[in-house]
């Protein structure tokens, strides 16, 4: 089924089913070109036998908010359990989360406290210190994060290049999907359209094994960004997908959760596509019977 609202088509669909056996989604793009916009059409795409590539456990959790804390908990714990594999050659396959979070700033390692507009003591949502590199930004409904925990022994043991190919999966996610001419920007880390900022990137890499990752605002409400110097850069603004295609975080909810839906799969496809991962899907319940 499609939605039509404001001039663009957003497809409509259920939630995401965990995958049985080695398969992973086949996306079709279905060009259907209108305003300028390429949508991919992936949720009606069928399954095929996985070609040989590493696998990549997916925790899909992009329809929730969940608490920044227990995101971080997740992600730690799996690190934990990747690098102990790792010591014993057992790494077969890459994990990661996709989702949303609860309101909440975060904070890197060397993070600034003169980048934040009011009393750290008093802050207007939760905030984190973290272990990840950047400076401050904010996480909240409507932005999707991507937390890969990769073994770059099987991918490329460069920092730089894992940082330039988290990058690379929004960019090509707005070209092929929406016609967006994203870009790096010389010097600074993320994604951007014009003088806006639309994903942010902040990793740590310990033994290899990557955690932490990256942010892109699709129907973001960007007020709790005036609290902060977002990743401490002053002279640039943070925008949203749904500014670039004329559409607003107050257009209603239906039209908000289909863009989301397109987002998601976009990134996904791409994803898969530049690490050369084989996407299958799992509960969150196996993690947690884990920990």
């Amino acid at each position: 089924m499609m939605l039509i609202s404001a001039g663009f088509v957003y497809p409509v669909s259920s939630h995401r089913k965990a995958a049985e056996g080695c398969h992973h989604k086949l996306y079709l793009k279905g060009f259907l070109k209108l305003n300028q916009i390429n949508h991919v059409v992936a949720r009606d795409a069928k399954t095929m036998i996985c070609r040989e590539a590493r696998r990549c456990e997916c925790f899909d959790l992009y329809e929730d908010l969940v608490p920044y804390k227990e995101s971080w908990s997740w992600q730690k714990s799996l690190l934990k359990t990747r690098q102990t594999l790792a010591e014993r050659n057992e790494d077969h396959y890459d994990s990661l989360f996709i989702l949303q979070h609860q309101p909440v700033y975060t904070l890197g390692t060397g993070s600034l406290e003169k980048f934040l507009k009011f009393d750290i003591n008093n802050a207007p949502y939760d905030l984190y210190h973290t272990e990840r590199g950047g400076e401050v930004t904010y996480h909240g409904p409507g932005q999707l994060v991507m937390y890969p925990i990769v073994n770059l022994r099987h991918h490329k043991m460069d920092l730089h290049w894992y940082l330039r190919a988290l990058e690379e999966v929004v960019i090509r996610a707005l070209s092929a999907t929406f016609s967006i001419n994203a870009s790096r920007s010389e010097g600074l880390t993320g994604v951007w359209v014009g003088n806006k900022k639309l994903a942010a990137v902040g990793i740590r890499v310990s033994r290899w094994i990557t955690y932490h990752g990256l942010a892109l605002n699709v129907t973001t409400d960007l007020s709790p960004f005036q609290h902060i110097i977002p990743c401490g850069i002053h002279d640039r603004e943070v925008g949203t997908l749904a500014e670039l295609l004329q559409g607003s975080p107050k257009n209603g909810a239906e039209e908000n959760n289909s863009l989301m839906d397109v987002v998601h799969d976009s990134l996904l496809k791409e994803f898969a596509e530049v690490f050369q991962l084989s996407i299958q899907y799992r509960p969150i319940e196996d993690l947690e019977a884990l920990e």
